[in-house]
């Protein structure tokens, strides 16, 4: 099992497929996404990773938390959550993941928190069909009626569908499809639509009822160093290794005193 990614939802527009088809996406960046923290079975009885997505100023950070991304030598991140993973899918504190964690045609899951639409009614919370237009119904076409028993048991039942506030939930959509994924501007694109608003954050993981693809890159796909082409990166850290080890001769410390004696003092 993989671990999944922290994205930031920038919004919707569409693209065109070869035949000419218009499929509409929703466009989420990757930036800066590093593994911040390890969570093992042997000193936490589960195995995870904890991500960091993107930066944050250090003044905005708390000195805990400040502490907690010193002890992984990572910048100070905006986000932070944790996915489970397998035993041999656990990654290194430090590497960075890249958005071509997810490849075309790949189902995913993605969770992130619905937008809040404040207090509302039957109607449009439930899907209520309301009471008669007319008919001697008299302003109160749009309530849900009685919600109530008789006198046994003379209470309401809990969780019963009535007015009451609406979204701003951990919401899952689940068998979203990858369009294409850009790991140079960290951008993923999902047709269809995720839970959130703009700006939001969303976090996207395989699918777990539809079959994953043999091709996917495992444990993850993390930026790999680069190496120079010429040799002449690694001449200079070879020449400045050699600089280190070399000491320079210690000075002969010179044993007679600096202060001149008087010759009356010597003869004494």
């Amino acid at each position: 099992m993989r671990t999944g990614l922290i994205a930031q939802k920038m919004g919707m527009t569409r693209v065109f497929t070869a035949d000419g088809q218009h499929v509409p996406v929703t466009v989420v960046r990757v930036d800066n996404l590093e593994v911040v923290d390890v969570r093992t079975k042997e000193a936490n009885g589960y195995n995870a990773v904890q991500l960091g997505w993107g930066k944050a100023k250090t003044k905005n950070v708390t000195k805990a938390m400040r502490g907690h991304f010193a002890k992984a030598k990572v910048e100070p991140k905006r986000k932070l959550a944790e996915f489970r993973v397998s035993e041999d899918a656990i990654l290194p504190v430090g590497a960075e993941l890249s958005a071509e964690h997810f490849i075309a045609g790949q189902c995913v899951d993605v969770v992130g928190t619905s937008i809040g639409k404040g207090f509302a009614g039957g109607m449009k919370r439930h899907n209520f069909k309301g009471l008669e237009a007319s008919h001697g119904v008299s302003i109160s076409h749009r309530s849900h009626g009685s919600t109530g028993n008789s006198q046994d048991p003379g209470k309401v039942w809990k969780g019963k569908k009535m007015a009451g506030h609406m979204g701003a939930r951990r919401t899952t959509t689940q068998n979203l499809e990858i369009v294409s994924a850009d790991a140079e501007r960290g951008l993923l694109l999902i047709k269809g639509a995720v839970p959130g608003s703009e700006g939001g954050y969303v976090l996207i993981s395989d699918a777990k009822k539809k079959s994953s693809q043999e091709n996917l890159p495992f444990p993850a796909a993390t930026f790999a160093a680069v190496e120079s082409t010429d040799g002449t990166a690694e001449e200079a850290l070879l020449e400045d290794a050699t600089k280190a080890e070399q000491v320079e001769p210690e000075e002969a410390i010179s044993t007679k005193s600096s202060v001149d004696v008087p010759e009356e003092e010597k003869k004494d």
